[in-house]
């Protein structure tokens, strides 16, 4: 019998003082902050009959998987389908650097594919295929997949019936949140939607370190 739940749970804050948009970049870890949240997040689900933890290939989120790891007492696996989508915006500060950058405007051509990275349907399709992948792998229990915002929203957006196609802003993906999937029939559906780290994720807005 396959997994009964799918856990896909975003990373906990980085260490980023620029404020830079770190997409694939190497170097990019956990705040103190961060590793709390992840923390948060793994002890949100203990007793809960883990079965496998799998991380994207970034430092950031091998990082926010230890709790879970240290908490279920399994080895982690690591799926690049799980990774951050690439963007032509790595390593700048959009506020401060794009209106500065017209070299990089042709990149905002067009927000429906979208044409600053990897498109939409390549990213859902590869996280779609990853969440099949690790749902059959398992017998019973459920499994936990860590990876990033993008990648966590487009399958949100997918089993929802919305259009990939969205603002960034209005993303609802918070740092160490945690959507959780259920199979029903064919297909997967979000049964839940926590933020285990929402205090914690408050106090960053309040200083400024999101």
């Amino acid at each position: 019998m396959p997994a009964e739940r799918v856990h896909l749970v975003r990373h906990g804050e980085v260490e980023n003082p620029t404020g830079v948009l770190y997409g694939r970049i190497e170097g990019f870890g956990l705040s103190r902050r961060g590793h709390r949240m992840a923390q948060l997040a793994a002890e949100s689900l203990a007793g809960h009959d883990i079965r496998s933890v799998t991380a994207s290939p970034l430092q950031r989120t091998q990082e926010s998987a230890a709790p879970w790891i240290a908490q279920s007492g399994l080895e982690l696996g690591i799926d690049e389908r799980l990774i951050e989508p690439t963007n032509a915006f790595e390593g700048i500060n959009m506020r401060r650097d794009l209106p500065r950058r017209p070299d990089l405007w042709r990149h905002l051509v067009n927000p429906q594919k979208p044409s600053w990275g990897e498109p939409f349907l390549s990213v859902q399709a590869r996280m779609l295929a990853a969440i099949e992948d690790s749902w059959a792998a398992v017998d019973g229990g459920e499994v936990v997949l860590v990876s990033h915002q993008m990648p966590i929203v487009m399958v949100a957006r997918t089993v929802a019936g919305l259009p990939l196609a969205h603002n960034p802003s209005k993303r609802r993906c918070a740092l160490s949140s945690i959507t959780t999937l259920e199979r029903r029939g064919d297909a997967f559906v979000e049964v839940s939607y926590t933020e285990p780290a929402a205090a914690l994720l408050a106090d960053a807005i309040d200083t400024g370190a999101v």
